[in-house]
């Protein structure tokens, strides 16, 4: 099995979030602080030996949350630049394994991060989660899987080795990532967050 202790925390908080207009999805408010923060904060308490950020325009400071902040200056060319930067860093550190986790799934918690490490077997694991029809992040690579990591290239290139690896199952609600507004919206009223009570008051008032 694969040590916690022993892995990089890669949080992927660079995109363009074009579907999501003009507004950086990340520095949305959600339960009373920045959607892009809530994973951050779940993992907290994991002892990862090193956590890093990779970024680009959002205005979250991950450097007061432990994370070694990356920026991302290809962004635009998809998931698997930022992927390439958290691996080569977790490399040159000597980490056996890296966490790859996205900042706009904000439910995540540590418990089922904690049991993808339980499903690892070794270097060459590869647990990712699902909600038991697709296979998401968060996943966990070990090191001999990261010369491959370091090769895609654009927003796809792991999925076939995502699919052959280990899936750990859990709610489809916590692997809920953020893309729209409409997706946010959606969040905040199916947990009766604040932004939403104080978006339909809002509403009501205006007609």
């Amino acid at each position: 099995m694969i040590a916690v202790e022993n892995t990089t925390l890669v949080l992927l908080a660079a995109g363009q979030s074009t579907r999501f207009g003009d507004a950086d999805k990340l520095d949305e408010p959600f339960l009373g602080r920045a959607l892009g923060l809530h994973v951050a904060v779940a993992l907290e308490d994991m002892p990862f030996a090193e956590r890093i950020a990779v970024v680009d325009s959002c205005r979250i400071d991950y450097g007061a949350h432990g994370y070694r902040v990356v920026p991302n200056p290809d962004a635009t060319n998809g998931m698997a630049s930022s992927v390439a930067i958290g691996v080569a860093a977790a490399k040159a550190r000597g980490a056996d394994a890296v966490l790859v986790a996205l900042a706009d799934m904000p439910r995540v918690t540590a418990a089922h991060v904690f049991r993808l490490f339980d499903a690892s077997t070794g270097p060459d694991s590869v647990v990712a989660s699902s909600d038991g029809t697709h296979p998401v992040p968060p996943a966990l690579f070990g090191r001999d899987r990261f010369d491959f990591l370091l090769s895609l290239k654009g927003s796809s290139g792991a999925r076939d080795l995502v699919r052959a690896g280990r899936h750990v199952i859990t709610s489809p609600a916590e692997l809920i990532d953020i893309d729209t507004p409409a997706d946010l919206e959606r969040l905040r009223e199916l947990i009766h967050s604040p932004e939403a009570i104080t978006r339909a008051t809002a509403r009501r008032t205006r007609e």
